[in-house]
């Protein structure tokens, strides 16, 4: 004879079960919706990107007029306030990227303004206490590239995140604190050629689209998990007739 079962649901572990696959497809598809707008994000800043650069100029600019926009600028680098972000990998090797600030050319003599500049990736030594040189172009050269703004967000490599002119990772608001200058609020990630011996391989923005599917990914699967676990402790066999 074929093994009967039947459905024997409780209120209580229903309604806990109704409710723990509710709330967890309730954040897959908020975490689905975070990936599309972030989509939708690194979509527009591909489109501002291939617009046409920008003139940057000496007078205060709004981070939100230039961030991801192509930019020109003229001026003189000022090396003495240059620094060196650590841990940055280019083609398997370790090495820095070389940040300093130029001083932005004004016509109107007013006071000065800079802004920093992402140079480009230099190799490390082996000696780790002896720095590498980097080479400077001396007097007035344009600089083209991408205006970006550096993330808050970073896990330090070490307690002692900024050493001398070795950085584990660059704020504009560190910056400022250890050297007052006056700073457009952007950084530009060099483009154009110059002749100092500096890779410049630019990754694309990555805003972690494929992150947030990731966890849709997880919540959508113990939603499942949910549902399956209910329904196999919620079926029993049944009771033999007489």
């Amino acid at each position: 004879m074929p093994v009967r079962y039947r459905f024997d649901p409780r209120p209580v572990t229903t309604l806990a079960a109704v409710a723990g696959v509710a709330l967890t497809l309730a954040l897959a598809n908020w975490q689905l919706n975070r990936a599309q707008e972030k989509e939708r994000r690194a979509a527009q800043i591909e489109t501002l990107a291939k617009e046409p650069p920008l003139a940057l100029a000496a007078a205060a600019a709004r981070a939100e007029d230039i961030e991801w926009r192509q930019v020109t600028v003229r001026g003189r680098f000022e090396p003495r306030y240059g620094v060196l972000i650590d841990n940055r990998i280019h083609r398997g090797m370790a090495g820095y990227h070389v940040v300093m600030p130029l001083e932005i050319a004004s016509t109107s003599g007013g006071s000065r303004r800079y802004v920093l500049v992402n140079r480009g990736w230099i190799a490390g030594n082996p000696e780790r206490a002896r720095l590498p040189e980097v080479k400077t172009p001396a007097g007035m050269i344009e600089i083209t590239g991408l205006a970006v703004t550096p993330s808050r967000r970073f896990l330090e490599l070490s307690p002692r995140a900024a050493e001398g002119r070795v950085w584990q990772n660059l704020t504009l608001e560190r910056y400022r604190e250890a050297y007052p200058l006056a700073l457009q609020p952007v950084v530009i990630q060099q483009q154009s050629p110059l002749d100092d011996g500096l890779a410049r391989e630019w990754e694309p923005p990555d805003l972690g689209a494929d992150k947030h599917y990731g966890y849709a990914f997880q919540w959508l699967a113990l939603a499942l998990t949910i549902l399956v676990f209910y329904l196999v402790t919620h079926v029993r066999r049944a009771a033999k007739e007489t």
